[in-house]
């Protein structure tokens, strides 16, 4: 059973408390929000479509070696996961110059990086999510230089099995963001992976099928965020 309030509430998804400490449940929103909340609309499905990509995503990723906070599905929307302790650091893995990066460098977009990069930014919304470095990392006491080191690691890898899952599949892994956590001293992927935190193009057709799609009125998000669950999973990702 799911407590009448939250733990947490963020933009898209849900905390709750559950009856073991251990865990957590989370639950996939249908908000859509864009540029920090400015932007905000529901969608019918849109917090199913997401929890029905990070499941597979979490699943496979375990399956490689990487540790996930992902335990199991409690509805099609609901996760339950293992309580960490959230690093408030955004780990963000590029593969093609695309959004704030062709906006603060000079890059054109759709521009081939010649090895994936790796970007951090501070999480917090009063703060704007700004940038931050590995000495400031440290200096602030928000991890030392061997768990960022394997927090940089832990994301190349995630980037490598992806990258190679979404080529077969006909997409381009352009980049994606990640968060991380603690728990008994043991650093595991959080949070989620999906089509909200990931920039996806069609590598025929260069169409977006990722949040830049509500971001930027390119058309149905819904659809777009469909056609990713299409190319991965056999069944479309429909779920009764």
């Amino acid at each position: 059973m799911i407590p009448e309030k939250p733990l947490y509430e963020g933009k898209a998804k849900s905390v709750y408390l559950s009856e073991n400490p251990d865990e957590l449940i989370v639950v996939f929103r249908n908000d859509m929000t864009a540029f920090n909340g400015v932007k905000h609309d529901q969608f019918t499905d849109k917090g199913i479509l997401n929890a029905t990509a990070s499941e597979f995503f979490m699943k496979m990723l375990e399956a490689e070696g990487i540790p996930t906070h992902y335990i199991r599905m409690a509805a099609p929307d609901t996760m339950i996961v293992r309580r960490l302790d959230m690093i408030p650091l955004e780990v963000i893995v590029r593969n093609i110059a695309a959004g704030s990066m062709t906006k603060k460098y000079p890059v054109a977009e759709g521009t081939v990086l010649e090895r994936p990069v790796v970007s951090i930014d501070y999480k917090d919304d009063e703060r704007g999510d700004p940038m931050i470095n590995d000495d400031l990392i440290e200096v602030l006491h928000i991890l030392p230089a061997d768990e960022l080191k394997q927090v940089k690691e832990m994301a190349l890898k995630v980037n490598t099995v992806l990258s190679r899952f979404f080529d077969e599949c006909g997409i381009r892994l352009v980049d994606f963001k990640l968060e991380f956590g603690k728990a008994a001293g043991k650093i595991y992927l959080g949070d989620e992976i999906s089509m909200d935190s990931m920039r996806l193009w069609d590598k025929q057709t260069g169409e977006s099928f990722d949040k830049d799609v509500y971001r930027f009125d390119k058309g149905d998000v819904i659809t777009a965020y469909r056609n990713v669950l299409r190319r991965i999973l056999p069944d479309g990702g429909k779920k009764d």
